[in-house]
C-alpha cells in the first residue's frame, strides 16, 4: 500500500502547526490531526522568549508579532492606571526574571535587542493557523488518534471522530500532542523525571480589594509566590501545599480564592472568575525524541514547571529543528541518520531548561533554607557575568549545538541582522521565510557561492560586504563560518546538512 501522506502530525497547538509549516516548506505532504473541535481558550503563556519569537519572524510573522505586542501593551494600560506602576517603562532596563527575581538586566546581555515579547499563546496559535491555511495544509479537527502501527515502510495511523473511525498510512508520525502524549505512550518512549509537588494557578478574576495585592510583580510569602498584573485581574500563584487531587477537575472561584488567600496572606475575596487554569511542577524528559518512524516535539517530549515562560519557545525551536531535516530525508537528499541529530541537538537544550526550572522552584519555596539561597542568587546576579549567564540561559540564547567546531559561534542560533543598505536594506530573516538555508558570502572571489551552486539548490546565496562568510541552516543554526577568505570546510558542511545523497544515487 502506498503511503497516502508523508507525515501525520498529531496536535494542532503551536508546535504541531509550526512542524506542519516547516515540513510543507520543505516539500512534504502533511496531515494534521487534532482532537479538539476548536483552539483551546485556556489561559496559557502571556509572552514568549526571543528564540520562539525569532522562529516566527523567520517565517514572515514580524508584522503580526508587532501588532500582538501593541495589543499586549494596550491591555496593560488599565492596570497601570489602577496600580500606578509603569509596566512598560520598567521593562526598559530589565529583561526577565529568575525565580521571580526581576534582576536580569539588559545592559548585561550580549544581544539585548533579542528579547521576549508580550505575545500570548493564543496570538501565536492564530498566526500559525493563518500560515497553515495559506499553505493549504490539511487540518482535521475532532480526530482523536486511537492507535498506530509502525512498519518498515511507514506508519499506519487510526483515529476516531464524530464521523466514525479513520485510517491513513504515512512515512512518519510526529507527536505534538502535549505532556500526556498518546503518541509517546504508544510509541514506547520512556518519560522519566520528578513527580509534582506543588500547584500553579493562573487566573483572571475580580477581587474585592485589588489594591491589597499591590505592588505588582513577583512576591514571595510564607505561603508561596504570587503576582498580580500586568493587566487588571490577572493572578499567578505558586502554591507549595502540594499537587491537586484531580488536575482535570474544573476550577471554581472558591478554589482560586482559597489559594490566593493561602499564598498571598491577604484578606481578599474573589467576586467573579473569568478564566483559570492550573499546572504542576511535574518535570519529565523523553529518553529519545525518535523511535524509528515516530518522533516527538514540544511538551510531548518534555514537561516542566511553566515558571519563566520557557516552554513555548522550547517547543517551537524543536519544530524548527526537526521540520527541515525530515523534509530533506523525505526528498531523498539526506539519509535517515540526519534525524538522529534532532535528539542529539534538542534533548540537551530541554535538559538544561528542566534543570533551571527545578532550580527556580528550589529557591522559591517558603522555607528559611530556600530564602537564604535566594538571597545569595540575588547578590550573585549583581555581577555582569552571572547576570548574563542567567539571562542567556532563561532566554534560550545560550543554545549551542555541538557541531564539532572549535569556533565559538558555530552551532549557535543567529539573530536577525541587516544584510545590506543599513536600516533600509533586506534583513537575514526576510530571506529565510521560505525555509531555505542561507550562505552569507563575504568571499572576494565568489568561491563560496560556487560551492553551494555545485552542491544544492536548498541554500540561497547572499553577497555581503562584511564578513565572515556563514552557512546558516533553515533553523538559524550557524553551520559553518569562513575564516578570512577561506572556504575550507564549506563543502563538508553543505554535504553534512543539505545534500549528502547525489542525484544519481540508486
Amino acid at each position: 500500500m502506498e503511503n497516502q501522506v508523508d507525515v501525520v502530525v498529531v496536535g494542532a497547538g503551536p508546535v504541531g502547526l509550526l512542524t506542519a509549516i516547516e515540513l510543507t516548506l520543505g516539500g512534504a505532504r502533511v496531515l494534521v490531526l487534532e482532537r479538539l473541535a476548536a483552539p483551546s481558550m485556556a489561559m496559557k503563556a502571556l509572552g514568549m522568549g526571543p528564540v520562539g519569537i525569532e522562529v516566527l519572524q523567520r517565517r514572515g510573522m514580524s508584522a503580526a508579532i508587532a501588532a500582538a505586542e501593541a495589543r499586549g501593551f494596550e491591555a496593560m494600560k488599565p492596570f497601570i492606571a489602577q496600580s500606578g506602576s509603569d509596566v512598560r517603562g520598567r521593562g526598559s532596563r530589565f529583561s526577565g526574571h529568575f525565580a521571580g527575581l526581576s534582576l536580569i538586566r539588559k545592559d548585561a546581555q550580549k544581544e539585548p535587542e533579542r528579547r521576549a515579547r508580550p505575545v500570548d499563546q493564543h496570538g501565536v496559535e492564530a498566526m500559525l493557523a493563518e500560515r497553515v491555511l495559506s499553505l493549504g495544509i490539511e487540518l482535521r479537527r475532532e480526530c482523536s488518534v486511537i492507535g498506530f502501527a509502525q512498519h518498515a515502510e511507514g506508519v499506519d495511523v487510526e483515529w476516531a471522530s464524530p464521523a466514525g473511525k479513520g485510517h491513513i498510512r504515512c512515512s512518519y508520525l510526529i507527536g505534538c500532542d502535549g505532556g500526556r502524549s498518546l503518541v509517546r505512550k504508544l510509541g514506547g518512549f520512556e518519560f522519566a523525571g520528578t513527580p509534582p509537588t506543588s500547584t500553579f494557578y493562573q487566573a483572571v478574576a475580580e477581587v474585592d480589594h485589588p489594591e491589597r495585592l499591590l505592588p505588582s510583580g513577583w512576591r514571595r510569602t510564607s505561603g508561596g509566590v504570587f503576582s498580580y498584573g500586568p493587566f487588571p485581574g490577572r493572578l499567578v500563584m505558586l502554591d507549595f501545599s502540594g499537587p491537586p487531587e484531580d488536575r482535570d477537575a474544573s476550577i471554581s472561584p472558591e478554589e482560586i480564592e482559597a489559594a490566593l488567600r493561602r499564598v498571598s496572606g491577604v484578606d481578599v475575596r474573589v467576586k467573579a472568575l473569568e478564566s483559570a487554569s492550573r499546572w504542576t511542577d511535574n518535570t519529565r524528559l523523553a529518553d529519545t525524541y525518535r523511535r524509528g518512524r515516530v518522533l516527538l516535539a514540544g511538551d510531548a517530549a518534555h514537561v516542566h514547571t511553566p515558571f519563566g515562560g520557557q516552554g513555548l519557545s522550547l517547543g517551537l525551536a524543536d519544530a524548527a529543528n526537526l521540520g527541515w531535516k525530515l523534509a530533506a530525508v523525505l526528498r531523498g537528499e539526506m539519509p535517515e541518520t540526519l534525524l538522529d541529530t534532532y535528539t542529539d541537538e534538542r534533548r540537551p537544550v530541554a535538559e538544561a531548561v528542566l534543570a533551571n526550572t527545578l532550580a527556580q522552584m528550589a529557591i522559591m519555596r517558603p522555607d528559611p533554607q530556600a530564602g537564604a539561597m535566594r538571597e545569595l542568587v540575588a547578590r550573585l546576579m549583581q555581577f555582569d557575568d552571572v547576570n548574563r549567564f542567567i539571562g542567556e540561559m532563561t532566554s534560550g540564547l545560550a543554545t549551542r549545538y555541538d557541531l564539532g567546531s572549535e569556533l565559538e559561534d558555530v552551532g549557535r542560533l543567529i539573530g536577525d541582522r541587516p544584510l545590506s543598505g543599513g536600516d533600509t536594506g533586506v534583513s537575514l530573516y526576510e530571506v529565510m521565510q521560505d525555509g531555505m538555508g542561507v550562505l552569507l558570502d563575504a568571499s572576494a572571489d565568489g568561491r563560496a557561492a560556487e560551492q553551494v551552486a555545485a552542491t544544492t539548490s536548498r541554500v540561497r546565496c547572499v553577497a555581503v560586504d562584511t564578513g565572515p562568510s556563514m552557512l546558516i541552516r533553515p533553523d538559524a543554526c550557524i553551520a559553518w563560518i569562513g575564516e578570512g577568505n577561506s572556504v575550507d570546510g564549506l563543502q563538508e558542511a553543505l554535504r553534512r546538512w543539505f545534500k549528502a545523497i547525489p542525484d544519481n544515487a540508486p
